[in-house]
């Protein structure tokens, strides 16, 4: 699990990257252009420092994108700073190459081959300062006051583990606090554990936990967003990251792609989409509001609520309102807060018994005598869920995810289909775009498990493009 002061340091390290090669760019300028602090010949062209600054500001976007590439966003701040160094002038001299190509293939664009190697030199420098800065800063808060601390529990008894565990108590600047060293992989144990110390990673050196074991303890730090890493014995698996922990091999199971940078990403992507799609949608989203007023004002001779707000549970178990267009008649909305709602939800239980499709958490109602007019066409196309991208522009849903499932479903849950609200649920998914509403809940369970653990940017863009596509099918009910 990422802590909250890595992600935010690892996102102001771009800007002040981008200052650094920027102030490297100005510093190497500024000394051609007065000879007489290098003793340089006087310069034999000129060029505008105006034109100049366009270049470095058209450029720099291009080197941090290289330094990206190269690795150098990472949030481990337990990484050597001799390794980064490295990064750092390989990534510029990168940058450099594309630099003296770009000049080859257009000769005006620039001239001066001093100005070109010393803003590379000195990129190198002030960005190392830069960085070495940034990381004397975060390392002085993980040591001085905590933050930051990864809080590990230690399960294995043996002499790699004691090892580590000299090595983390010894040393502070790794970012590690022990919380606990345990024999057994016991859930019931860790439970009690992560409630009276707080957990943010396990590390096993254990050769005689079972597999069965080793899978419940995969699922356990899923579903609470703890981060398992062990010391290899016989665990096999396809979603790991390996790694050197003081001379040790280690290798660290990856729940979701969805952390660091992952989630900034796919944030920027839900943040941008869901406005675009608000503006493109407004004017069907005016039109079925007025509609549904016109109807329920001639249905029942007042005007009720166009949206329905339906609390849901959201990522980490959060509840949250889902915003829909209302589609039932007002008096058949399940509100437990009304005597009207507490009413309607005795009803829903009586046909979810008579008439539901489905079987486990999740029900549909077939031929469903609440809706009306209106909400039917609504309903049947996903019209209603429109307003859905004001949850996703709040933060509360991402464009793409597991469906949010009322309390009630998730009461019956499985405790393996936990999961599932490891991330932000979706106004679409894998299981929307593979089979809409008429998939069994074991089947949905596995397409949103597979999304959890192999999501890319690419594929939230391919089940948007893939969603259009669907939304006009009839759906069977």
């Amino acid at each position: 699990m990422k802590k909250r002061s890595e992600l935010i340091f690892s996102a102001i390290q771009v800007p002040i990257d981008a200052a650094m090669v920027i102030l490297a760019s100005l510093s190497a300028f500024t000394i051609r252009n007065i000879p007489e602090i290098l003793s340089l010949k006087p310069k034999l062209y000129n060029f505008p420092f105006k034109v100049y600054l366009s270049v470095i500001l058209m450029m720099t976007p291009i080197v941090i994108l290289i330094y990206a590439i190269e690795g150098l966003y990472n949030l481990q701040i337990t990484r050597k700073f001799w390794h980064e160094a490295l990064k750092v002038f390989s990534a510029t001299s990168i940058a450099l190459v594309v630099v003296i190509v770009s000049i080859f293939l257009k000769r005006e664009f620039f001239s001066s081959r001093f100005i070109i190697l010393a803003a590379w030199v000195l990129a190198v420098i002030f960005v190392v300062i830069g960085r070495y800065i940034s990381r004397k800063i975060q390392k002085w808060l993980l040591i001085s006051r905590g933050i930051g601390v990864h809080r590990v529990l230690l399960i294995g008894s043996n002499g790699k583990m004691d090892k580590i565990k000299k090595i983390i108590e010894n040393d502070l600047s790794l970012g590690y606090r022990i919380v606990n060293h345990i024999d057994s992989g016991s859930i019931q144990l860790i439970r009690q554990i992560k409630k009276q110390k707080g957990l943010d990673e396990i590390i096993i050196c254990d050769a005689m936990l079972t597999d069965s074991e080793q899978e419940k303890l995969i699922d356990y730090c899923a579903i609470n967003n703890v981060s398992f890493k062990f010391i290899p014995t016989t665990l096999q698996t396809a979603r790991f990251e390996a790694g050197i922990f003081s001379g040790e091999p280690i290798i660290e199971v990856r729940n979701t792609p969805l952390e660091g940078w992952g989630k900034i990403l796919k944030r920027c992507f839900d943040i941008v989409a869901s406005i675009l799609l608000i503006i493109l949608f407004s004017p069907l989203m005016v039109l079925v509001a007025l509609l549904i007023k016109i109807e329920s004002f001639f249905e029942v001779k007042k005007a009720g609520p166009i949206i329905y707000k339906n609390e849901r549970i959201g990522g980490s178990g959060k509840k949250f309102e889902v915003l829909k267009f209302r589609y039932m008649k007002w008096d058949m909305c399940t509100d437990p807060n009304t005597t009207e709602g507490r009413k309607a939800i005795e009803y829903e239980k009586k046909l979810i018994v008579q008439k539901s499709l489905k079987r486990g958490p999740l029900y549909k109602i077939k031929n469903d005598p609440r809706k009306t007019k209106i909400g039917s066409f609504i309903e049947k196309y996903s019209i209603d869920e429109l307003p859905q991208f004001f949850n996703v522009l709040r933060g509360d849903m991402s464009l793409v995810g597991p469906r949010p499932h009322q309390q009630r479903e998730v009461d019956k849950y499985n405790e393996y289909h936990r999961r599932l609200l490891t991330i932000k649920p979706g106004v679409t998914g894998m299981a929307q775009v593979s089979g809409r509403s008429d998939l069994e809940f074991e089947d949905e369970y596995k397409l949103d498990v597979y999304y959890i653990e192999n999501w890319s940017l690419w594929q939230d863009i391919q089940i948007c493009l893939k969603t259009v596509l669907v939304l006009f099918k009839r759906r069977r009910n």
